[in-house]
């Protein structure tokens, strides 16, 4: 198993295609989110950054998002294995924001939740330590917005200004 596969080199595809060749070639199961990139090591764009004679040799599942209830039953999960106890406002809160962001992220908020909670000597995930986490910690759309927001003020920022881009 490959996860991040649109991360591998051409010299790594290369490999796996030679693999797949021989008459032991093991069952390869690749996953990626992307979808048309470059080829990491080329200047090539093909669907998920796979080279397109790997491709044929894929077998490419679909998967669709989580549904909401999905969700709930996924973070229930999550929050009895981490022995967290949780409001039902707090759970439909958790859900709603992984529904909107995504499940990792959502499941990051259960252990600073309680954290939050324990702190303020609570036994209970209330829907108040759930804001607070998300206060606290940013997803990746937040973060992002954040990073272009105020990218002047990092010290290496390599996105072009209009008048740079106008240069080139």
């Amino acid at each position: 198993f490959i996860d991040e596969v649109h991360m591998l080199d051409i010299e790594c595809f290369s490999f796996l295609n030679r693999a797949l060749e021989n008459d032991m070639a093991p069952v390869l199961v690749v996953a990626t989110n992307r979808g048309i990139t470059k080829i990491r090591g080329t200047n090539y764009k093909s669907p998920h950054g796979i080279p397109i004679d790997l491709l044929d040799r894929l077998l490419i599942v679909t998967t669709q998002p989580y549904t909401e209830r999905e969700l709930r039953l996924i973070l229930d999960i999550r929050c009895e294995e981490e022995d967290v106890e949780m409001t039902e406002d707090a759970k439909d809160l958790l859900c709603k924001i992984g529904h909107e962001t995504s499940l990792r992220y959502s499941i990051h908020l259960i252990t600073a939740a309680a954290l939050v909670a324990h702190k303020r000597k609570s036994a209970e995930v209330e829907v108040e330590d759930i804001s607070k986490v998300y206060s606290l910690f940013l997803d990746v759309q937040r973060s992002t917005q954040f990073m272009v927001e105020y990218q002047e003020q990092f010290m290496f920022n390599e996105v072009p200004d209009d008048d740079d881009a106008m240069e080139d």
